[in-house]
């Protein structure tokens, strides 16, 4: 019971800085919060997050726990978590400038076509991991794993990324910003890195993985890549 409590706040901690965070990356160069495609954004993207946070909590606490914990430790891994934030941190405050400048503002309608998309995204990002319980945010081996090659990872090899694509090249569509999703263009180009990276640590380390590599040709995008 003293750990489910512990990781109950810590998982609450973080949560609330991530609300934080985001808020203030979006809000405070909008120069306030009448943006109501901000507060579209805050809402699909937390509310779910929270509920889903519960969920693990109530079923799988050390699946909470690991993905709360986890820490790249190679270099080339660090790097391309570097850049990812990067890219969210100039992303959301282009938003924001876009908005309270009116650069280049898309039509309300886009926003909530985006919205559509990111929670549609959301659904399939569920389903990856509901399909992978060996699914971790750090690249590695993990002790028993196994190779999955059905559902979503019958079409593509890193399904997760695949989702995560969609997700993000959304947001910027909710908040109703081109200048950030041209921002957003750049997430193939970093994850491109993590993926090949992760490729070979599993072909190196997990059996059957280069079987599962010539069965699946697609990496991320079918009949693309």
């Amino acid at each position: 019971m003293g750990l489910t409590k512990k990781l109950f706040a810590e998982a609450m901690i973080k949560f609330a800085l991530g609300v934080v965070l985001v808020g203030a990356l979006i809000f405070l160069p909008a120069g306030g919060f009448d943006y109501w495609q901000g507060w579209l954004l805050m809402g699909i993207l937390f509310i779910p997050m929270f509920g889903a946070g519960i969920v693990m909590m109530i079923k799988s606490p050390q699946l909470l726990k690991k993905r709360l914990g986890a820490k790249e430790k190679q270099g080339e891994q660090q790097l391309v978590v570097k850049l990812s934030g990067l890219m969210f941190l100039a992303a959301f405050v282009l938003a924001g400038l876009n908005h309270r400048y009116g650069w280049v503002l898309l039509p309300g309608w886009v926003s909530w076509v985006g919205a559509a998309l990111f929670l549609v995204s959301y659904g399939l990002y569920a389903e990856v991991l509901r399909e992978n319980a060996y699914l971790s945010r750090t690249v590695e081996v993990q002790e028993n794993q196994k190779v999955i090659d059905t559902g979503l990872y019958g079409i593509v090899r890193h399904p997760m990324y695949a989702v995560t694509l969609i997700l993000f090249l959304s947001m910027p569509l909710v908040l109703g910003s081109a200048i950030s999703f041209v921002i957003m263009l750049t997430y193939p180009l970093i994850i491109r890195k993590r993926i090949l990276n992760e490729e070979r640590v599993l072909a190196e380390g997990l059996e059957g993985y280069t079987e599962y590599c010539d069965k699946v040709k697609y990496r991320l995008i079918p009949f693309v890549w």
